[in-house]
């Protein structure tokens, strides 16, 4: 591992400067392959906690319609064009909604969102959700409202804003030098369309991806980078989970190193964004996930994730608040 170049860029991106994409993969290229990473998690570890503090921020999700999505995502279980059986319906309930912002309340989960599958929601269904969001802001106040709903116009996410939503959640899913490969009915400009535009009503905006769909690293480091020139202040990060029945249903799982590294890389890049673990993070180990949490990760979500079985609520919960304290009698 290149120390000197690892020593340059843990100094600028404490002081706030991100990382080139060159210069990450430069230092990614220097390690060798049975390498300790403890140096490179430790830098990415003081990084996050100099500019994100020792706080893990938590959000939930719930999915809010399921199935039946008219684009072609290679990754996706929910596309129409891929045979899953994943489970169909039109819309959740407002009691299931608002037993979902309860349950975050109660467990002092910080976020919930809505998820919707399809390119997106239609403004009759906006207005349905628009209302229970309102109740949501007004009985749980200390629960920030987030929602995923496609590539809304301005009018939409207006409705969202208006309702309490603060926070816009739009995956640009992997770099865009690789994205053609992966979904061909919509493209990284509809969906940084619709990033700028939740912006501009004032929402906040979650914008991230998956890796392990045969992308290079540099290619996950131009994703982060593309996160942070969107405005994002959160980069959700998930691994693949290969489905049956997707087209990268045999894609081989990254190694748990190789995840490791990749949050670590990335936090150089994005120094002032949250980087949260979403989605996979249930087939690591332990100590795999503790590592990332130490090693640049600052942001979990927790529950289950739309398609998937996530880790269990209450083990994260008590692991987060432990690596808290201990970052705080350290720091």
């Amino acid at each position: 591992m290149d120390l000197e170049l690892l020593k340059q860029i843990e100094s600028q991106t404490v002081e706030g400067t991100p990382a080139s994409v060159a210069d990450a993969e430069a230092l990614w290229l220097s390690i060798s392959p049975d390498e300790d990473l403890a140096p490179l998690c430790d830098a990415a570890g003081r990084v996050a906690a100099a500019r994100m503090g020792s706080h893990i921020d938590t959000c939930s999700i719930i999915n809010a319609r399921s199935g039946r999505c008219t684009e072609d995502c290679k990754w996706c279980a929910q596309a129409a064009c891929h045979h899953t059986g994943c489970e169909e319906y039109p819309f959740c309930s407002e009691s299931e909604f608002i037993d979902g912002v309860r349950t975050c309340a109660d467990r002092g989960v910080h976020r919930y969102s809505m998820v919707c599958s399809g390119r997106k929601v239609a403004l009759k269904d906006i207005r349905v959700f628009a209302a229970m969001y309102g109740r949501a802001h007004k009985e749980y106040p200390q629960v920030s409202l987030c929602a995923s709903m496609g590539l809304l116009n301005r009018q939409e996410l207006q409705a969202l804003y208006d309702s309490g939503v603060r926070r816009y959640h739009c995956n640009i899913e992997t770099a865009a030098s690789y994205f053609p490969e992966l979904c061909t009915t919509h493209t990284r400009a509809d969906k940084l369309r619709t990033i700028a535009l939740a912006r501009e009503v004032g929402m906040e905006v979650c914008v991230g991806g998956i890796i392990g769909m045969g992308e290079t690293m540099r290619q996950r480091l131009e994703l982060a980078e593309e996160a942070r020139l969107a405005g994002a202040v959160s980069l959700p990060l998930n691994l693949l989970n290969p489905i049956p029945g997707t087209p990268l249903a045999d894609t081989p799982l990254l190694g748990e190193r190789e995840v490791v590294a990749s949050a670590a890389l990335m936090r150089f890049i994005v120094p002032d964004l949250c980087i949260r673990f979403a989605g996979g993070r249930a087939r690591l180990s332990r100590a795999t996930t503790e590592r990332m949490l130490t090693g640049g990760v600052d942001g979990a979500m927790v529950g289950d994730l739309l398609t998937t079985r996530g880790n269990s609520p209450a083990e994260d919960m008590e692991m987060f608040a432990r690596l808290e304290q201990d970052a705080a009698r350290n720091g």
